[in-house]
């Protein structure tokens, strides 16, 4: 295949190595007089093992070639591969401008072009930006239309410096976000003989890929430090501690935890954070991160709360009320302190939980719930269908997979808020709202 890279920095300089090591021809193309004089005389313009090497090779056998001209690389390529930067704005944000000015080039060459052409996006960027920013300037620039002589995709890179070419053959996955399956198809080809799945998904989650693995691994290395800062300082051996960490893969290394859903409760979770937290401050140790945890439960809660209330429907059957599926363990529930509060704001609730019975309550439990909510008991209701037609509004807090099942085989139903998620009740139920999800289309 034929491609022009756009962008001749350190994303740019990798994937033209790696691709024009395989069966492609490319073009690097930059504003720089400087980065394009080295890559013709096949020198790297960054540093980065095996990458000069790459780059000597592939300008020695006439694969990669280097340009000012970003017309004339579009004209002769049929796929170009965006990779500019977008570095932060003093507010936080992207600065898109060298993307903006990159897509208005391709755009205008176009013009000249008859042939159809391909356009992979591999900046960074925020959920929106392709759709909402660059297709319009893309499409206004060069007259074409979407999926029929222009084909867009947005491909996220995970390359890490100091190990990139390694990550570039070696990725967990490659992710192609497209609208059409022969976008998907044609970009495709670029990764023949990389390792790895090729997922196909909405342009959206593809734009939503990279931040999303920076942050979360920009917190794992903060959590890390604070954990290991507060166990140090109290005397424990944080390597030791946090080498048995890792050896649970079962809950602690994997997807465990990471799915969206409601609050978290329970007798160990909220007690343990604020327990970490209280020994680093007996120490002198500031644990920003581990303090935010339970602030930021919290505020999970508060949006459940808010979304609710825009309802405007003061009648609710609540289903699930213990801190989790299948306990009756009320101590720190999420739901049970959002139905406390939905009561306190006149909201009339009939609350289901088949597990949940005030009469076994005992210790710790029983007086949680006396202290949070004492009149449990007037709202609790073991008959679903009772509950059910009480409610204008079905707020799901936990519910198992039968009391879902016989929700969407009533005859008469209500509009439903899911705060748990945990199956597809949107496919069947037409007034549906998730907490932080949006109903499967």
């Amino acid at each position: 295949m034929k491609i022009s890279i756009f962008g001749m920095g350190y994303v740019g300089c990798v994937s033209a190595a790696c691709l024009a090591s395989g069966d492609h021809s490319v073009v690097g193309v930059d504003v720089s007089d400087q980065k394009v004089d080295m890559l013709r005389a096949g020198r790297s313009p960054v540093e980065e093992e095996a990458l000069p090497e790459m780059l000597r090779q592939a300008v020695d056998k006439g694969v990669l070639t280097a340009t000012l001209d970003a017309r004339r690389a579009v004209l002769d390529t049929e796929l170009s591969l965006i990779t500019v930067g977008t570095p932060s704005r003093s507010d936080g944000s992207l600065e898109l401008g060298y993307l903006e000015c990159v897509s208005q080039g391709i755009a205008s060459a176009l013009r000249e072009k008859s042939d159809p052409h391909t356009v992979v996006i591999r900046s960074t960027v925020l959920p929106g930006t392709t759709e909402r920013v660059l297709l319009p300037l893309l499409l206004e620039g060069s007259g074409r239309t979407l999926n029929r002589d222009l084909f867009v995709c947005y491909n996220p890179e995970f390359l890490r410096e100091g190990t990139s070419i390694k990550d570039f053959f070696n990725p967990p996955f490659t992710i192609l976000g497209t609208q059409d399956d022969n976008t998907f198809q044609k970009v495709a080809l670029l990764y023949h003989g990389v390792q790895g799945e090729i997922l196909r998904c909405s342009i959206q989650a593809a734009e939503s890929m990279k931040t999303l693995c920076n942050v979360f691994h920009a917190l794992k290395i903060v959590f890390a430090n604070e954990a290991a800062s507060v166990l140090h300082g109290c005397g424990a051996n944080a390597l030791e501690a946090i080498e048995l960490f890792l050896k649970d893969q079962k809950l602690n290394i994997s997807s465990a935890y990471l799915r969206p859903g409601f609050a978290f409760g329970g007798s160990c979770l909220p007690k343990d954070v604020n327990a970490l937290v209280a020994l680093g401050k007996a120490h002198g140790i500031a644990t920003p991160l581990l303090a935010s945890i339970n602030p930021g439960n919290d505020a999970h809660l508060d949006r459940a709360f808010a979304l609710i209330q825009r309802r405007g429907i003061k009648k609710i059957a609540f289903l699930g009320i213990s801190f989790k599926q299948g306990t009756d363990d009320l101590r720190e529930s999420p739901a049970l302190r959002l139905a406390t509060r939905l009561i306190q704001n006149d909201y009339d609730l009939r609350i289901f939980d088949p597990i949940v019975c005030m009469h076994n309550l005992l210790g710790a439990n029983l007086s949680y719930v006396e202290r949070i909510m004492p009149d449990l008991e007037l709202y609790l209701d073991y008959d679903l269908d009772r509950v059910l037609d009480h409610g204008a509004l079905w707020v799901i807090a936990h519910a198992s997979a039968p009391i879902r099942q016989h929700m969407i085989s009533r005859a008469v139903k209500a509009p439903v808020i899911d705060l748990a998620g945990a199956s597809p009740l949107s496919e069947a139920l037409s007034d549906y709202q998730g907490l932080c999800w949006m109903a499967v289309p």
